[in-house]
């Protein structure tokens, strides 16, 4: 599992607030006061500011990662058929 979908406690984060995290991060960008804690309140309020600013930060390694080029491209099963 990516390091982006575990918080520090190890608790996974759900498909439902994932979807809300990357809504609330276009609702509330960077220059937003107290961003953090906005959008943990947009994604449920089950999550600290601290968590999502955690998951947050995860998931940006994840992306500088990616796009390294340290990931490999995946190997896709065709059936041949068009």
């Amino acid at each position: 599992m990516s390091s982006s979908s575990m918080t520090a406690r190890g608790s996974s984060w759900s498909t439902k607030e994932n979807k809300a995290f990357e809504q609330a991060l276009a609702v509330y960008d960077k220059d937003t006061p107290d961003r953090w804690s906005n959008v943990a309140k947009a994604i449920g309020g089950r999550r600290s500011a601290e968590e999502v600013k955690r998951h947050y930060e995860n998931l940006v390694q994840d992306v500088k990662y990616i796009e390294s080029g340290n990931v490999p491209f995946p190997n896709y099963w065709t059936t041949g058929k068009k």
